[in-house]
């Protein structure tokens, strides 16, 4: 995405790239985006990219949703495997 390789390659030599800085610049560019400008950088991606990207919202939304209901430490009750085939 050119996006990605602009703001690589506008910030490579400014930030120590750690996850705080890589934050710190995600949102500061969500913040200067509105919704339609959003949706046309989704318009730009190719279908790996779009994949990757919903992906990454599922796991992590799903990642919050655990936490908050306090289910991270939460099993599965042990079912007998059957043989769906």
């Amino acid at each position: 995405m050119k996006l990605i390789e602009d703001l690589y390659n506008l910030y490579r030599n400014k930030l120590t790239g750690d996850e705080e800085d890589i934050d710190m610049l995600a949102f500061a560019v969500l913040e200067q985006l509105d919704r339609q400008e959003i949706l046309n950088l989704l318009h730009e991606m190719d279908d790996q990219e779009l994949n990757n990207l919903m992906g990454i919202y599922i796991i992590e939304s799903l990642k919050g949703k655990f936490a908050r209901e306090g289910l991270e430490d939460t099993k599965p009750a042990n079912f007998p495997h059957r043989n769906v085939h």
